[in-house]
């Protein structure tokens, strides 16, 4: 499988976290909708037909896929998933460091684009910096790089690992819920709300004590 090839070299621990952050999105997703209200147009576990199209040489190469989001399966979207949430924004990289936080990323980036969280994270970080005094600012660019990995490892370091993943998980849920509250798509809210706030439960957060 080629998701599998590209997580190996991250280790077998990444790829175990990698696949129950997936199992987790494919719950909430479901399978192939067209709304006629989403802007996203159809759909299918949650991939839209424009991200799709964007993989249609490699997933028509490995996986014999006819171009059809109806015909798109789970393990086509897996591969998605993993090449644009999890790889192309450098999620990949808090794997292991905290599995609960990359979990918060990938699903609220699959949801609202993986720039916004990204920033989320580095504005929340800056936050609970006391003003660069107990690490420095970094910079508000949706990127995460080597400073912003930093500056986590820096509140890891100050907070204890299972206290900076609680503080992250409730911080960049404030802000995935003031996103939703500002946008004028009344159908979704409610369920926006229910299945993507409060989704990452702070007791996984225990976990990133043994890491």
């Amino acid at each position: 499988m080629a998701v599998n090839k590209k997580l190996a070299a991250k280790g077998g621990a990444v790829g175990a976290v990698v696949a129950a952050i997936l199992g987790s999105v494919f719950m909430l997703e479901g399978g192939y909708v067209n709304d006629p209200k989403d802007p996203g147009g159809e759909t299918n576990h949650g991939v839209t037909k424009k991200v799709a199209q964007s993989h249609k040489e490699v997933l028509a190469k490995e996986y014999g896929w006819d171009g059809t989001m109806k015909g798109l399966t789970k393990e086509m979207a897996a591969e998605v998933y993993v090449d644009d949430y999890i790889i192309k924004p450098n999620f990949i990289e808090f794997a292991s460091i905290s599995p609960a936080v990359t979990h918060k990323l990938v699903d609220a980036g699959v949801n609202t684009g993986t720039s916004r969280p990204a920033r989320w994270l580095q504005e929340s970080l800056n936050d609970v910096s006391r003003n660069g005094k107990d690490y420095p600012k970094i910079q508000v660019d949706g990127k995460v790089g080597t400073a912003t990995i930093n500056s986590y490892k820096a509140l890891q370091k100050k907070r204890g690992k299972v206290e900076a993943c609680k503080t992250m998980i409730k911080l960049l849920d404030g802000k995935q819920l003031n996103h939703y509250t500002s946008l004028n798509m009344p159908d979704y809210t409610y369920g926006w709300v229910s299945n993507r706030i409060g989704n990452v439960p702070l007791e996984a957060c225990n976990d990133d004590a043994n890491l």
